[in-house]
């Protein structure tokens, strides 16, 4: 069977070559460019975005793309801020005693080396039975009192393990001593291995520090005032700063920071000061400061002394926010990540959509190979015929033609077959 094919198909593979054309030079256009580590399995991974990135990233990071071997985008959303952790420890309380009345009863008694406790963890070998229990509390081993009442210990099985631990709640109490009576008479005994309690901790992801390239200190005896200039090798996205003032022990002073700025009015232009963020210098506190999200590559921190000598520091740091991107990956695939495209808008996939389902205790991957167009490169590269702006022009004018020309040859063949 032979397909003819038609004007229409002819017009129809023509607007796609085109598209696709125009679309990859803007794509070839992002001055950034990095690889992701090839991962072991299929499915979600999270990657720490390095600062270095979002230095030549929009703030936003609305022009960060994945793509994969085939320079087809990959699906990615972003987690902004701090991710927490859960992380949980075992620790085993001394078992003083364990008595066994065979189809009777197994009594097990332990030291409560907490000051007050509400629950127990008990570390059992798989069992496929239903077992009741009580517990009771004592401070002299003498005199119990109860706490659990015929209570029943159940699904006893873990399917990765030999072993599993059952989370008991108790009233809230502080009894040195704690024992446990386990009903035997309608099942064998269970193996208690271990008793003890969890302990669970919730761990914020780290800032992560910046390196700056400079900081110089200026004393502006005029004004009575300290003037430190820090400079970035790159332009940083800065959330937080610590000072560590060595000197003098009781201060309190106003800071502030400010970036200088141009403006142009009727035809001049004119420097300015804008002021970015305030803060007070304080030997009572912490000198710790979260401020509204900066990003540049050099600004000034403003100290007002007054009468006072100038604060000495022995450093001072800075600090960004963590930004985590999760992606679903391939096993083994070669991942290409590319940024710092202006031309680029913020992209809308699927998978934002379900990011308050996805569990974010996922496997890490990590970008790495770094690489930053200088600006002689940059040049270079857009010297690229297909990506100047003639060709892309000319290639519009020629769609353009080419559409004139072949919806004239498409009405004509309409004409030949009315």
């Amino acid at each position: 069977m032979i397909i003819k094919t038609t004007p229409t198909m002819k017009l129809n593979k023509f607007l796609a070559f085109l598209i696709l054309l125009l679309t990859n030079g803007i794509l070839a256009q992002s001055n950034t460019t990095a690889k992701i580590n090839a991962v072991a399995k299929n499915g979600l991974h999270k990657m720490s975005l390095p600062s270095e990135i979002r230095s030549f990233s929009k703030e936003d990071l609305s022009d960060f793309r994945i793509l994969d071997p085939n320079g087809t985008e990959v699906p990615y959303y972003i987690l902004q801020g701090n991710m927490e952790s859960k992380s949980s420890s075992f620790s085993e309380f001394k078992i003083l005693s364990r008595t066994a009345i065979p189809k009777k009863e197994t009594t097990i008694i332990f030291e409560n080396d907490k000051t007050s406790i509400s629950e127990i963890a008990l570390s059992i070998n798989n069992s496929d039975v239903r077992k009741p229990y009580s517990i009771s509390g004592s401070n002299d081993q003498k005199e119990w009192f109860g706490l659990v009442n015929k209570a029943v210990l159940s699904e006893l099985e873990n399917s990765e393990a030999v072993s599993v631990f059952k989370t008991i709640p108790l009233p809230l109490s502080s009894y040195r001593y704690l024992k446990i009576d386990l009903n035997d008479s309608i099942s064998l005994p269970i193996n208690i291995l271990k008793i003890g309690y969890f302990t669970h901790k919730i761990n914020a992801a780290d800032l992560i520090e910046i390196k700056t390239s400079s900081i110089k200190t200026m004393q502006i005896q005029a004004q009575k005032k300290t003037l430190i200039h820090v400079a970035f090798k790159y332009p940083q996205i800065v959330n937080q700063i610590h000072f560590t003032v060595s000197n003098p022990n009781l201060f309190q002073r106003n800071a502030r920071i400010f970036v200088n700025k141009k403006t142009v009015i009727k035809h001049k232009t004119k420097s300015y000061q804008e002021t970015l963020s305030n803060f007070e210098l304080n030997s009572n506190q912490k000198n710790i400061f979260t401020i509204q999200q900066l990003f540049e590559k050099d600004f000034f921190i403003e100290i007002e002394n007054h009468d006072n000598q100038p604060l000495t520091f022995a450093k001072i740091q800075f600090f960004q926010n963590p930004i985590t991107v999760i992606a679903d990956l391939k096993a083994n695939e070669t991942y290409n990540i590319q940024t710092g495209n202006p031309k680029l808008n913020q992209p809308e996939y699927d998978l934002e959509n379900f990011k308050n389902n996805i569990n974010t205790d996922l496997p890490e991957a990590t970008i790495h190979d770094i690489q930053h167009l200088t600006a002689k490169e940059n040049k270079i590269k857009t010297q690229s015929f297909w990506q100047q702006a003639w060709f892309m022009w000319l290639c519009i004018g020629l769609g353009g033609i080419a559409i004139v020309f072949f919806t004239a040859n498409l009405v004509k063949d309409m004409k030949k077959h009315s």
